[in-house]
This record gives structure tokens, C-alpha cells and sequence, in this order.
């Protein structure tokens, strides 16, 4: 072996390596006797490492689609219950057993603690524990006057003030909220004892779809 290869140091030899990728498919006997070093245990040879490392991204993506299954699955049910909700709207024939069959599929179907709604015009025939009616120019309503403006539902925990005037002597028990407003009509609120319930950055596209298909519904029933 002449001198030159002799004084050939690693970083050399990892160079040139790096300049040859397709080095170990010429000579595959190598990749059973190098090792490479595991930082939780002893050596491996580098058939073994690549196998592991393979294994390592394979129960990664099939966590991933286990996620995006159960995410799915959650889709679908939600759809179900919102094109359910909606068939009920539609068969109500005046606003207040309207405006109570969105509390009951609220509070039974979308596991709501508490749902509170509130109203900017009375009801004929509703008086309920769960009903506020306040004016639309009511200064009680001044905190959810960015809310009712872009008519975006948030979900997560509500400021203080949104949490007083929707669940009032209860809201101690509210650990988190969606919050959906009804242009020209009011705001509905399920609150939830867990605090990851509700959270900001979850989808809003069926609390949009129920609010739409309630606030039809509701348009029935004006009068000219």
C-alpha cells in the first residue's frame, strides 16, 4: 500500500464517500460488516440500522393514518348530525319549537353542558332558563361586537365578560366555549366542562353550517 493511502484519514474517506452514493450497491458485502454506533445500545450493522430506521418511519405514517382516520370518522359524524339538525330545523312549524329543537340537538347530539342562546327579538310561546333576550343595541352586548361584526364563531376559552352574560350564576363551570353568532339574530354558545373541548384553530365549517341552516329556519317565521 503506498504511502498516499496510508496517510488517508476518515474525513477524507467520508468525502469521497459522499461523492459515490451508489459506492455499497458495487461491493454489498460491506453493508453487513460496517456498524454503525446506536446511541441507545450497542453497534449495528448498517443493513440492520437502515432496517430499523425504515421500521421507525413506518410506525410514524401509520400513526398518521390512524390520526387522519379518527379525524375522518369524527367528519362524518359531525355531518350526520349537522344534515340531522338541519332535517329538524325544517320540521318545526313555528321559531320557538324551532329555536328549541337547536338547544335539544346542541345539549344531546354535540355533547353540550350547557347551551345558552341569546336572542335580539322575543319569541311568542319562549320562556326558558337557557334564553336571553337582548336588544341588538343593548351595551350588554358590547364585548361581542367584533364577534357579531365578522359573524366568525370562536372556539376556546371566552373573555370574561362574553362568559358572564352567557352563562350567568354558572359560569364557573364553562372550562371552554363555541361560540357562534347569527347575523340579524342572535348568538348561540355550548359551553363544556372540559377545557379541551373547545379550543382555538379547531374547525369552525359545521358550527357555520348549523348556524346558517338555524338562522333559515328562523327567516320563515318573520313577518313582513
Amino acid at each position: 500500500m503506498s504511502e498516499t493511502t496510508d496517510k488517508l484519514g476518515a474525513h477524507e474517506v467520508a468525502a469521497w464517500l459522499r461523492r459515490q452514493p451508489r459506492f455499497l450497491q458495487q461491493f454489498p458485502d460491506l453493508a453487513l460488516t460496517l456498524v454503525v454506533p446506536r446511541e441507545d445500545g450497542p453497534a449495528a450493522s448498517l443493513a440492520s440500522y437502515q432496517l430499523e430506521v425504515l421500521r421507525d418511519k413506518n410506525r410514524e405514517l401509520s400513526k398518521r393514518l390512524r390520526d387522519l382516520f379518527a379525524i375522518s370518522q369524527e367528519n362524518e359524524r359531525l355531518a350526520v348530525r349537522t344534515h340531522q339538525l338541519t332535517l329538524a330545523l325544517m320540521r318545526q312549524s313555528d321559531a320557538a319549537s324551532t329555536v328549541r329543537a337547536l338547544a335539544a340537538t346542541l345539549a344531546e347530539d354535540f355533547n353540550g353542558d350547557l347551551v345558552r342562546i341569546v336572542l335580539f327579538n322575543p319569541v311568542p310561546g319562549l320562556e326558558e332558563d337557557w334564553l336571553q333576550i337582548v336588544a341588538r343595541d343593548d351595551r350588554a352586548l358590547q364585548p361581542f361586537a367584533d364577534c357579531l361584526k365578522d359573524e366568525e364563531p370562536l372556539c376556546g376559552r371566552l373573555h370574561p365578560d362574553k362568559q358572564s352574560l352567557l352563562y350567568g350564576p354558572r359560569v364557573d363551570e364553562v372550562q371552554s366555549s363555541a361560540l357562534l353568532p347569527l347575523a340579524g339574530i342572535g348568538l348561540v354558545s355550548v359551553g363544556s366542562r372540559d377545557a379541551n373541548r373547545f379550543y382555538p384553530g379547531m374547525g369552525t365549517l359545521f358550527l357555520r353550517m348549523m348556524g346558517e341552516a338555524f338562522a333559515t329556519a328562523m327567516r320563515r317565521f318573520e313577518t313582513a
